[in-house]
């Protein structure tokens, strides 16, 4: 059977810190799928690896120039569709958005949908797919709902938690949901009530590619290693904490804390407060192209995730894949999907979240046997291998949307 034209709707293409859905649509090309990346927002080009700078120029950006064009759009489905276009209209305002940024954004993706609407048709588009469960759903949902094209979405973490005033209606407007763990799943049960066929569980693959096992000498001082997004949900901040416990046990070592974000100041001022100065470095983002260099240096990685008080968590964080992809051994939190990817004392060690003190002794029960640290590392590695293959992974997508993808008649919108 053909492939069908798909087109990936996101807020921005490439982005430094979603490597995982770069190496989605470049797979799912290898793969054979014709997919066309649409974005609602601009260019953003900060941090990008060489390779993300390459796959740039192929997307069809929106931005604040489409204003110019929504008189135009709005007509355009006024005449054609004026009964289905008010509906539309009222489907976003009427809803109860989770803040002002996430109002903001699903009224931007209605706007955006109009003209989407239009450039589907234009492109013979036969399927619509969002990676993202909030705006790029948003506007999936409701080009779908103009043209009949068929669309699904990806659910991750940050979209669904807490949910947004629509997502029972895009579960059951949706050709298919695909979800990133087990644990999301069963969280959208409540919301999916009779489509729960439509739900599909179908991990991430791994970006990086193998460049060898780490050395993990875990000789003095010891290298610990995390990265991330200076955010609230990555608990860095109890990861400070537990270096300070380490400190005073008189354990040798040095952190690594890579990355950038809004509480970089806050997080380099507890550091400094907390008398480790000399124990931790902030080197700053990391393009994605130098991470396998930077976990080769690394005798344990963590990645202390937190669900924060906003509601706001990981999903399956891609850094632990890749850590556990170069054999080092990991350390993390037992919430949303991690314990999916780390069994405690086989591959990993996981510790309850918010807890300086359990991160202190994870790391000092690695230290103090590296046969058993590297033999869990080992495990991890082959779990990565086995799970998390994204040529794998990425055709099970791809059959999914080859087999939701005969156009259909557009539904009215759900009442939900």
């Amino acid at each position: 059977m053909r492939p069908p034209r798909t087109a990936y709707i996101l807020l921005w293409f490439p982005k430094a810190s979603e490597t995982f859905i770069f190496n989605e649509v470049n797979t799912l090309r290898k793969l054979g799928l014709p997919v066309m990346v649409f974005c609602l927002y601009g260019t953003r080009a900060a941090g990008l690896s060489p390779e993300m700078e390459a796959g740039a120029g192929d997307v069809e950006r929106l931005g604040l120039p489409l204003l110019k064009k929504i008189f135009a759009d709005f007509l355009y489905w006024w005449k054609r569709d004026r009964r289905c276009l008010v509906k539309l209209l009222w489907s976003v305002p009427e809803k109860r958005w989770r803040g002002l940024e996430k109002t903001a954004e699903n009224m931007w993706a209605l706007l955006c949908s109009l003209h989407l609407a239009r450039r589907f048709q234009e492109e013979k588009i036969e399927h619509i797919h969002a990676p993202w469960a909030g705006g790029p759903a948003t506007a999936a949902w409701q080009a779908s709902l103009l043209t009949g094209i068929p669309f699904s979405f990806t659910a991750h973490a940050r979209d669904i938690y807490p949910t947004d005033g629509v997502l029972s209606d895009k579960i059951h407007n949706a050709t298919f949901v695909r979800n990133i763990s087990q644990h999301n799943i069963d969280y959208m049960k409540k919301f999916a009530g009779n489509d729960m066929g439509k739900i599909h569980l179908t991990y991430y693959g791994v970006p990086l590619k193998e460049t060898g096992p780490a050395p993990v000498a875990m000789q003095a001082p010891l290298q610990l290693l995390a990265l991330g997004r200076f955010v609230g949900k990555k608990g860095f901040d109890h990861l400070i904490r537990c270096c300070r416990i380490l400190l005073d046990s008189g354990l040798d070592f040095q952190l690594t804390l890579a990355g950038d974000g809004p509480h970089r100041k806050r997080l380099k001022q507890l550091a400094r407060r907390l008398g480790l100065d000399k124990r931790i470095s902030f080197p700053g983002f990391i393009p994605h192209n130098r991470v396998p260099a930077l976990l080769r240096t690394a005798d344990i990685f963590l990645m202390p995730s937190v669900v924060h008080s906003s509601g706001d968590r990981d999903g399956l964080p891609n850094v632990l894949l890749e850590a556990m992809l170069h054999r080092v051994p990991v350390i993390s939190t037992d919430i949303v999907g991690i314990p999916e990817l780390i069994t405690n004392g086989v591959n990993g060690v996981l510790v309850p979240e918010k807890d300086p003190a359990a991160l202190a002794r994870a790391v000092r029960q690695l230290a103090g046997s590296r046969q058993a640290a590297l033999a869990m590392a080992e495990q991890g590695r082959k779990v990565v291998l086995n799970k998390f293959d994204s040529g794998r992974n990425y055709q099970k997508v791809m059959d999914l949307i080859i087999a939701n993808s005969a156009p259909g008649p557009a539904e009215a919108l759900s009442t939900g």
